[in-house]
């Protein structure tokens, strides 16, 4: 990529953030105004970064060729693939896990006191889910 390329993709992310706040601080702040920032905000980004991976992958066949044949081919991708599913969805579980066990804990507390440490262990255990995920995928990066 060219350094003209770079900063054209980076005056693209910087507008797309700089011009629909500007739309939305200019005029009279409304709810719908606030919307259409947001959108134009989330098009403008989105479309600056498939332009950006639409050029990064426009390289020479050989050193694609190159770079394909390094590593281990589509084992290695599929499992840095897995690894990252297995956190990113333990951590999504966990967070799910947490949210609904340290909300009832509190509720609970304020209740009564004295059932602070059993509350301590439920959230203890939702956030586990996610330590597990993470091993797991240590393991199937070790394997690679």
């Amino acid at each position: 990529m060219t350094v003209m390329t770079q900063i054209v993709l980076a005056a693209a992310l910087v507008l797309s953030i700089i011009v629909p706040f500007g739309y939305y601080l200019v005029g009279e702040k409304s709810r719908g105004r606030y919307k259409t920032a947001i959108g134009v905000n989330a098009f403008f980004f989105f479309g600056t970064m498939l332009i950006a991976i639409a050029v990064m992958f426009a390289g020479s066949a050989s050193v694609q060729a190159a770079s394909a044949g390094a590593d281990g081919g589509l084992a290695t991708g599929l499992g840095y693939i897995a690894a990252a599913l297995v956190t990113g969805l333990s951590c999504i579980g966990g967070g799910i896990a947490v949210a609904s066990a340290a909300s009832a804990a509190l509720g609970a507390i304020s209740e009564d006191q004295s059932i602070l440490g059993k509350s301590l262990i439920f959230v203890g255990l939702a956030e586990g889910v996610a330590l597990y995920g993470l091993i797991i995928s240590f393991m199937i990066l070790g394997k690679l």
